[in-house]
């Protein structure tokens, strides 16, 4: 729970445009009534030195999945999949046709 505490701590340093250090982290965490080990601040702090957070978390959702897709997208994509069941199907009965059925 703690790692999720000082999270939200740096989250809201972050947002506020102050530094994330170790002293920080725990004074905010203080304040908001939570108590977390000095580890927990120190490591948050050193991991986070240097970057820019709400880069990072930028980085995360331009990663992310892609929004759904329109309706015409949609619609070809279905066309597409419908294709090449019907080539998959071809294939199988071609099979048939030339004799080497599974139980000949």
């Amino acid at each position: 729970m703690s790692d999720a505490i000082v999270s939200y701590a740096a989250l809201i340093l972050a947002d506020a445009g102050l530094d994330i250090t170790s002293e920080n982290l725990l004074t905010l965490t203080k304040a908001a009534g939570a108590s977390i080990d000095q580890v927990w601040a120190d490591v948050f702090a050193t991991a986070l030195e240097g970057k820019d957070l709400k880069q990072i978390l930028a980085g995360f959702a331009a990663a992310g999945p892609a929004a759904p897709a329109s309706g015409s997208a949609a619609a070809s994509s279905g066309a597409v999949e419908a294709a090449a069941e019907e080539v998959e199907e071809e294939k199988e009965e071609s099979d048939d046709d030339m004799g080497f059925g599974l139980f000949d």
